[in-house]
């Protein structure tokens, strides 16, 4: 082919450029690399160490790219301007490649993406910000785009660049702070992280990406370019109906559950998404459960952090697999009319060196403030809420995985510890609000627009918040003063009864209303009742751990203890394990104890449990006004002496009401009178005495029938045989 004469004479760029290029302390490679006019004339400068030569092929005619005098790596030379072009380099022994030049290519981002994220308002930021693999000007690559506004350079570097940060330095986007690149040729699975020089001209060290959708496999830490568009869903009927799944007069009774540890697989590898798919996702149907909710998926360095120190806050962890996996699993989830609730952690953030913090070399996530960014608990730092573009990542975060994994609802970890400034802190170690006061207003605007963004941006979806403080409103809507949560954890339910149930039945009597006290706030929030991972780890044993007594005793009192809770008003909440009475506490290093999960006295507790998500679920009176004082009536909450409770759940006008009688003591009690609301028929529905479950058979042949004998406040009444230790159900025949 024709070859054309090289003109030797640079025409862009200073020797100061070339040098800064070199050495990679340029922070506007754009300027001097790539395509330059120059007068009539086009300029071509690339930048490639390894080349002895390098030329530029337009339209299969190769022009040669002079080396620049006394700068090893670079070359320039005139080219036809206005066409596309290729780089081929040959190298000192003699090896030849041929390449797109990353410099050739315009901004992939536009002013609108600009303006929104500058003020702080771009919804889905993931849709800017990442490694989004795409055709840009008819060449297929991948678009990288990260946040660092105090850098005085960044690159995207991995395998395809020798991990060197000279090759592909980003160009800075206006005053945002982003910084872009379209690296031509790479695609979905390439790992790399930025290299990010601080605005003293220090290289840190190499950072994951916070908006990346894939990451390595631990140890390595790098990001993942995964391509998320285009997954074929199947689950429309879910995502039509899941308004009525979720909403305060459904039945939700949730199933916990730490993927890492639920099963491990040959010889201990961590279960596929695509085999949970099968095997959580059919037992959690068989078991009568309405959702399912993970432990945090956001991609984590530690396993002992269970998740709950994310780095990845947008990558499904790839422990399980790849991002259209995590789909599958929703999937199924929703295809087995399956709510899926990811645990979400915006409270606070490892320290690790490839993470967010001091991203660019400032604190640009978190405070600056020790007394403000550092949690000393948990040795992680705290989000600077108030900056609005860290608030934006948060919200757009919580938005990503309801919309693109389809995920039903988000369960807020350590919502406390968000509210107040100075959460665990002595005197003098936090700092007030402008007001003065405790309260972190920044902290509440974020979960605010948080919640007013999901509810507002996904219909039908759910948002939980562990709270643990008496904090006003949490689940009230934000336009009436409230956080604007959906639900939030009754941590002091939680509490009170295990403490309670820890009791040898002798001394409940002195306790009776730890029991009870709960109904006095019952219906403050709308209340999801946690008996979660919290309870079975750091010494606290498992729950049937917990119980007293003999074998025989420690499970009656679980079964009895479990009946209370699905009779009480509020949502249901287990996690896995306590399902069929697991002995050992939680061990996330191993599975659950399937070993002896069909020994009869643990497949009594899981037959109960099935039993009781049906029942739960098939009785309006047990679940539709949860959250409404209207759906409760104590009919006697002071007998301490004998520890037995009753009291009524309603439903809608036409729905039966349902009585639950429990009896807290190893003593049975026949003939015990309980007023009812209605004579006639009242069918035991449930028993946790039963011999199916591993009690004594104590009850009531099927039924009782009241009679017009008023009792405790009650038009009607009957006698009935509470079996020792044990909790029953009746509801009214129509």
């Amino acid at each position: 082919m024709e070859e054309s004469q090289p003109d030797t004479t640079p025409a862009v760029g200073s020797a100061a450029d070339f040098a800064a290029i070199r050495e990679g302390r340029h922070g506007n490679p754009f300027s001097i690399l790539g395509p330059h006019k120059r007068g009539r004339a086009t300029w071509l400068t690339a930048f490639d160490p390894g080349a002895e030569t390098l030329a530029a092929r337009v339209d299969g005619r190769r022009h040669p790219l002079p080396r620049i005098d006394g700068q090893p790596g670079l070359f320039q030379g005139k080219i036809p301007g206005g066409k596309p072009y290729t780089l081929e380099g040959r190298n000192a022994l003699g090896q030849e490649w041929s390449v797109e030049d990353p410099y050739r290519f315009g901004p992939v981002l536009g002013e609108q993406d600009e303006y929104y994220f500058g003020e702080g308002s771009h919804r889905r930021l993931w849709k800017v910000l990442g490694a989004h693999p795409c055709e840009h000007e008819g060449v297929q690559g991948t678009h990288f785009a990260v946040w660092a506004p105090n850098a005085t350079r960044v690159s995207v570097v991995g395998g395809f660049n020798a991990w060197d940060g000279r090759r592909h330095a980003m160009r800075a986007r206006g005053t945002t702070g982003i910084w872009e690149i379209f690296v031509p040729g790479i695609g979905d699975g390439e790992a790399y992280k930025y290299e990010i020089v601080d605005p003293d001209g220090t290289v840190l060290p190499l950072k994951s990406d916070p908006v990346g959708f894939g990451s390595e496999h631990a140890p390595s830490n790098a990001s993942v370019v995964r391509d998320i568009s285009g997954y074929g869903w199947s689950d429309d009927g879910w995502m039509q109906e899941r308004v009525l799944r979720n909403a305060r007069t459904s039945p939700i009774s949730i199933y916990e559950v730490h993927l890492g540890s639920w099963r491990r697989k040959d010889g201990g590898r961590f279960i596929s998404y695509k085999e949970a798919a099968e095997e959580l996702v059919g037992y959690a149907k068989d078991m009568g459960f309405t959702h399912i909710e993970f432990l945090p998926l956001s991609e984590y360095p530690f396993d002992g952090s269970w998740g709950y120190q994310p780095v990845g806050l947008f990558a499904p962890t790839i422990r399980h697999g790849p991002p259209h996996e995590f789909r599958d699993l929703v999937n199924a989830a929703h295809r087995a009319g399956l709510g899926v609730i990811l645990d979400w952690v915006p409270g606070h953030f490892p320290t690790d060196a490839h993470g967010l913090g001091r991203f660019d070399g400032t604190p640009l996530y978190e405070h600056a403030d020790p007394r403000e960014g550092f949690h000393t608990d948990w040795n992680t730092l705290i989000f600077n809420y108030g900056r609005t573009e860290v608030k934006n990542y948060l919200t757009s975060n919580a938005l990503y995985w309801l919309e693109e994994y389809h995920t039903d609802g988000l369960r807020v970890d350590a919502v406390a510890s968000m509210l107040y400034r100075d959460y665990s802190r002595k005197d003098g170690e936090w700092v007030p609000n402008k007001d003065g006061g405790r309260e972190n207003y920044e902290a509440i605007a974020m979960l605010q627009a948080m919640n007013v963004l999901a509810y507002g941006e996904c219909p039908g979806i759910l948002t939980a918040a562990e709270e643990s403080t008496s904090y006003p409103k949490v689940s009230a809507p934000v336009d009436a003063g409230g956080l604007g949560f959906g639900y939030k954890w009754n941590m002091g339910w939680m509490n009170d009864t295990l403490d309670y149930m820890g009791r040898e039945p002798i001394h409940r009597k002195h306790h009776h209303h730890q029991m009870t006290f709960g109904l006095h706030y019952a219906f403050s929030e709308n209340f999801i009742l946690p008996l979660s991972h919290d309870e079975v780890v750091h010494g606290k044993g498992s729950i049937l751990g917990r119980m007293p007594g003999d074998d025989w005793q420690q499970f009656a009192n679980l079964r009895a203890y479990y009946g209370f809770m699905w009779g009480h008003p509020g949502k249901k909440l287990l996690f896995m394990g306590q399902e069929f009475g697991q002995r050992e506490e939680w061990n996330h290093e191993g599975e659950i104890a399937w070993g002896y999960a069909d020994a009869p006295a643990h497949a009594g507790v899981r037959a109960l449990v099935r039993d009781l998500n049906r029942v739960y679920r098939e009785t309006p009176a047990l679940h539709a006004k949860d959250s409404e004082p209207e759906g409760f009536q104590w009919i006697e909450s002071n007998d301490a002496d004998t520890s037995v409770y009753s009291w009524v759940r309603r439903g809608g006008p036409r729905d039966a009401e349902a009585v639950v009688i429990c009896n807290f003591t190893p003593v049975p009690r026949g003939g015990l009178r309980i007023g009812l609301p209605a004579t006639g028929r009242w069918r035991e529905i449930l028993n946790t005495d039963a011999t199916d479950y591993g009690g004594s058979g104590m009850g009531n042949g099927g039924g009782v029938t009241a009679t017009d004998t008023a009792w405790q406040g009650q038009p009607a009444s009957a006698e009935i045989t509470v079996p020792p230790l044990g909790t029953i159900y009746l509801l009214r025949e129509s």
